[in-house]
């Protein structure tokens, strides 16, 4: 026997044919001793037997048992045996001693487990006590420990407050034992498989052929002897069990025997039994009555919980395939609930000592009056309103996904935030290598050169201080165009940049971008006369265009064809290519020399060629890398796209697509 049957008490379908061959057993032994056995023992047997099984079964069960103790005390406490005598002292003495002993039995069954129940209770609530004091224990301990980790784990604390703060509170403002709490409602019982229709149903069919049979069966006596009216009634029972289910069954199986001792066993209409044979044959019928109804009963019930199963698992697998599909949130999960099974739903968290929404469906308010399943210490789910196929099996696997997803959410966030910092960590790194060596030479060339000019020994001739100076401007549009080029991609990185689209000429944005670049002079320009206008930001576009003019200029050969910028029209798209001539880049690098800190190297001859471009070290002369970075970041901001490619003959060449500006398009795409 476990724990649950002792908590709950053994349902009648098992309790009741156990009791009755008790009870059988008793009499045939009675019998078989010839009077060996006392009127006295037979009561006491049967006190017993009556007792202990109202002990253990559920109340209900006791009426019956008390019933079937009688009549085997009146039956059996003497000879003839099997002989009813259902008046008398020893019947009134019977009917008293069994009747108290069953009631009293089942009263104190009741106590015993009300008892056991609360003691699991307090033993779960003391577990669970302890539990919580030795994890607030190692919280503390890991708070100690943790002191000097602050950096994702404390923005994502701060986070994690701040959204705590903004959602509602639940209507929980303290924390309740587990005992007093809310709980889901119990599983069907016994019974619960078969609603409450056709039990009525087969109450009234009972009331209705019962009768009628034995109006049928008194007709055709002549005809038939006990045993088939028994047989005839034993099928009137089980009809009666496939469609009622157990306690209708057990009615008519009571109802039956009476009308059998009344109609059907010497001396008719009266109640008592000439035959000890015809008692025995109704006691064996009572008997094999209750048991096939268990028997029959059990198998409508098991039915009836398998198709039960079968849709729980249905709703599962639509909830795991949901899951699975990409709707891996709580909010989601509470919505397959609530549309499935109906009502609404509430997910909350115990956030500083409050319950707070972590995630609802169809919540107006609070849900004061709801149900509520406890998934553990931090973490509760508010239901009502569900339909009957929403079972507590089913609840509790909604739960418990309900949970995962909001962990893996959080999970998803915190990563997200962890690979945001790295990545930021990751930028200063390359930034710091990047621009140490390239920020120190510039700097270095002007203070030499300043200082050379400030020292009164020596006197520098005109061309030399021309030299100096040249050199010192030199290095400024150096190092004005590195430090212009950081704060752009630090604007990109940030998402800072708000473009401001206008029709724009090329050829009034391409000379100006070329203004301050070394050799400027030997960029072509080919842009055709009343060419479209693009619609672009001019400052902007003056930056792509000279970074990309800078670095054609840089990788370009001076002995070889000048670079230069080709201009053409593509359906209402505007194409800008700016084409060198130099060595070129390979074509699995094509897609890496836009990444910030890339660089490929104007010049690289033997193994140095083929090595991939994965480190920040890879420069070109006088940049660190950002200048094609910014480009494409600039025209993607824009509208637009930049891709490279090769040139024919040998180079590279860094092609612009941007929308053509229709006449009168504004910034806002509107017409003027």
């Amino acid at each position: 026997m476990t724990l649950g049957h002792l908590q709950r008490g053994i349902p009648a379908p098992f309790a009741l044919p156990v009791g009755f061959a008790a009870f059988l057993a008793v009499g045939t032994v009675a019998a078989a001793l010839h009077g060996r056995l006392t009127a006295t023992g037979v009561l006491i047997a049967c006190a017993v037997v009556a007792g202990a099984m109202s002990w253990l079964a559920e109340p209900v069960a006791s009426v019956l048992l008390a019933g079937i103790g009688w009549l085997t005390v009146v039956g059996f406490s003497r000879p003839p045996y099997a002989q009813l005598r259902p008046t008398g002292t020893a019947a009134v003495r019977a009917a008293v001693v069994v009747g108290a002993t069953s009631l009293a039995c089942a009263g104190l069954g009741l106590v015993f487990r009300w008892y056991l129940r609360r003691l699991t209770l307090v033993s779960m609530g003391t577990y669970t006590g302890m539990r919580a004091r030795r994890s607030a224990a190692q919280g503390t301990h890991g708070a100690r420990g943790a002191q000097g980790v602050q950096g994702v784990q404390g923005v994502q604390g701060v986070q994690g407050a701040q959204g705590a703060q903004g959602r509602p509170a639940g209507p929980e403002p303290e924390p309740q034992p587990r005992d007093a709490a809310a709980r889901p409602a119990p599983s069907p019982g016994e019974d619960g498989a078969i609603d409450i229709r056709r039990r009525v149903a087969g109450v009234l069919l009972a009331a209705a052929a019962l009768p009628l049979l034995t109006y049928v069966l008194t007709v055709f006596r002549p005809h038939l002897n006990l045993a088939d009216d028994l047989l005839i009634y034993l099928v009137a029972v089980v009809t009666i069990t496939v469609l009622g289910g157990f306690w209708p069954a057990v009615l008519a199986a009571v109802a039956a025997s009476v009308l059998l001792n009344w109609y059907f066993t010497a001396p008719i209409h009266t109640f008592t039994i000439q035959e000890p044979r015809e008692l025995l044959a109704l006691l064996l019928f009572v008997t094999v009555a209750v048991a096939v109804s268990s028997v029959v009963h059990l198998a409508a019930r098991r039915a009836v919980q398998a198709a039960r199963a079968r849709e729980e698992a249905a709703s599962l697998l639509e909830l795991a395939q949901t899951v699975l599909g990409g709707a891996d949130s709580p909010a989601a999960v509470l919505e397959h609930l609530t549309r499935t099974h109906g009502g609404q739903a509430e997910l909350q968290e115990r956030v500083a000592g409050r319950w707070v929404r972590a995630a609802s469906s169809g919540v107006e308010g609070s849900l004061p009056a709801a149900s509520r399943l406890d998934i553990r210490g931090d973490l509760i789910l508010l239901v009502t309103g569900q339909a009957d196929s929403a079972t507590p099996a089913l609840l509790a696997g909604y739960a418990a996904q309900a949970a995962a997803a909001l962990d893996r959410e959080r999970l998803r966030i915190q990563a997200a935030q962890a690979e945001a910092l790295a990545e930021g960590n990751r930028m200063r790194t390359a930034l710091l290598a990047a621009v140490s060596h390239d920020l120190r030479t510039p700097l270095a060339s002007i203070k030499a050169s300043v200082s050379s000019l400030r020292q009164t020994d020596v006197e520098w001739s005109e061309a030399d201080q021309a030299d100096l100076l040249a050199t010192i401007e030199q290095n400024a549009d150096r190092l004005d165009a590195l430090i212009g080029n950081l704060l752009d991609m630090s604007r990109l990185h940030t998402g800072s940049l708000q473009p401001f689209l206008r029709p724009t000429a090329i050829d009034e944005v391409a000379p100006v971008a070329l203004l301050g670049l070394d050799d400027s002079l030997r960029l072509e320009m080919a842009v055709p006369d009343g060419f479209p206008l693009v619609l672009a930001d001019p400052g902007l576009l003056e930056r792509v265009l000279a970074n990309l003019f800078s670095n054609a200029l840089r990788h370009s050969p001076a002995a070889g064809p000048p670079p230069g910028l080709h201009a053409r029209l593509a359906g209402d798209m505007v194409v800008l290519e700016v084409v060198d001539h130099g060595h070129g880049v390979p074509e699995e690098q094509k897609e890496r020399i836009f990444e910030p800190f890339c660089t490929f190297p104007s010049a690289r001859v033997g193994p140095a060629a083929a090595r991939p471009l994965t480190r920040p070290g890879d420069r070109f002369p006088g940049g660190v890398g950002l200048g094609l970075a910014v480009a494409r970041g600039f025209a993607e901001a824009m509208g637009g796209r930049i891709e490279a490619r090769d040139t024919p003959g040998g180079g590279l060449t860094v092609a612009i697509t941007l929308p053509a500006a229709s006449a009168g398009k504004t910034a806002l795409g509107t017409g003027s």
